[in-house]
């Protein structure tokens, strides 16, 4: 029986976050096969919408962490020049994902993935800069157990965290987003944390459905040398095909100094010494989204957690641009609820994870 909410999720995807229009150029991109219910879905209503070109890809992760282990040299430096110029005449992207396997990638060739990653960076800031983007995922067996929940459960959770009003929960974001954009100082205090930076100058920007469905966040970035102190991380991450938990970051003078991860200190670093901006942080956010409550080891959906910031070393957004330039963008989420404040010049904003400004109260859960 076909699921109706794959349709109320394309059209989210095509009618709001992406805007599809007459003559447009749409690329949907899936990587795992089992997202084929929603390309479907996407690719008629890219059609009906009055795309003039509307073409799909599939890539396969097995297939690219065989590339990892195996390629040459020679290999590893050709550059795939035709993506990029495919990109160039691109209006809209789409891209899901439906993984089966978070831990595909696990023991792959890290330093290839790295040498990959910086190598076609330009293709991917030429999507990020130039057309009208977004990303989601679909649900699969392999992403419901990685979340501890049945299929049926997660598909639950993952529709009600996608198919909201977007619209309404833009108004509401616009009050924090003034408050962010008035701010200086931000204290982060919770369980071994007790952190301090300046967001002076930077801009708050809403995150409303319009790149990442789910979306659900206010983000803005660190003034570069400003974070002290240190912070612990109390959601699992994966990165680069790789579960890391626990892991703890001091920081002095913008600085990653220390970095450790139960088990995985190694890796850890080896991530954060990819290039020197990888150990400076280029985006600070508050997670909003009303339908995300607890970890499921997807960022997409982690980093919207209500209650929850996500603190992130690497690479800066081009809309609030702290000068940090790194090859690395690694969201790591610290969830509040429960003995977490967040303060803003001395004024407490959020505490346990619910927010008590009185500007931002409409933004909490049932109210």
């Amino acid at each position: 029986m076909k699921d109706m909410r794959v349709r109320q999720l394309a059209e989210v995807l095509v009618n709001y976050s992406t805007k599809v229009k007459k003559g447009d150029v749409v690329l949907i991109s899936a990587s795992g096969m089992e997202s084929i219910p929603l390309v479907k879905e996407l690719y008629a209503l890219c059609l009906e919408k009055g795309a003039k070109y509307v073409e799909y890809e599939f890539t396969v992760p097995d297939i690219n962490r065989y590339f990892y282990n195996n390629a040459t040299e020679e290999q590893l430096s050709y550059f795939p020049e035709h993506k990029l110029d495919l990109m160039k005449k691109v209006d809209v992207y789409i891209g899901l994902s439906a993984a089966d396997n978070s831990m595909v990638m696990a023991k792959a060739d890290q330093k290839k993935m790295i040498a990959w990653s910086k190598l076609t960076r330009p293709i991917i800031d030429r999507r990020v800069k130039n057309t009208r983007w977004v990303i989601t995922r679909f649900p699969t067996h392999g992403a419901a157990q990685e979340a501890k929940m049945s299929l049926d459960e997660y598909e639950d959770y993952l529709f009600a965290a996608c198919c909201i009003d977007w619209h309404a929960e833009s108004l509401k974001q616009d009050k924090l987003k003034k408050l962010v954009d008035a701010a200086d100082k931000v204290h982060i205090k919770a369980s071994d944390t007790d952190l301090t930076f300046s967001i002076k100058g930077l801009p708050g920007i809403k995150c409303d459905g319009r790149y990442n469905i789910p979306d659900g966040e206010v983000y803005t970035a660190p003034v570069k040398n400003s974070v002290e102190g240190y912070i612990t991380y109390n959601c699992p991450t994966v990165y680069q095909g790789k579960e890391f938990n626990d892991i703890r970051l001091e920081f002095s003078k913008g600085q990653i100094v220390k970095a450790t991860s139960r088990g995985m200190d190694k890796e850890l670093n080896d991530i954060l010494d990819t290039d020197e901006g990888a150990r400076y942080v280029g985006e600070f956010a508050i997670g909003v989204n009303p339908n995300i409550r607890v970890p499921m080891r997807n960022i997409l959906f982690d980093e919207k957690i209500f209650g929850s910031i996500h603190f992130t070393p690497g690479q800066c957004y081009d809309e609030c641009d702290n000068g940090n330039r790194s090859a690395v963008h690694w969201d790591m989420v610290k969830i509040l609820t429960g003995d977490g404040e967040l303060w803003f010049d001395d004024q407490l904003i959020q505490k346990d994870g619910r927010f008590t400004h009185p500007d931002l109260l409409e933004l909490n859960p049932g109210a």
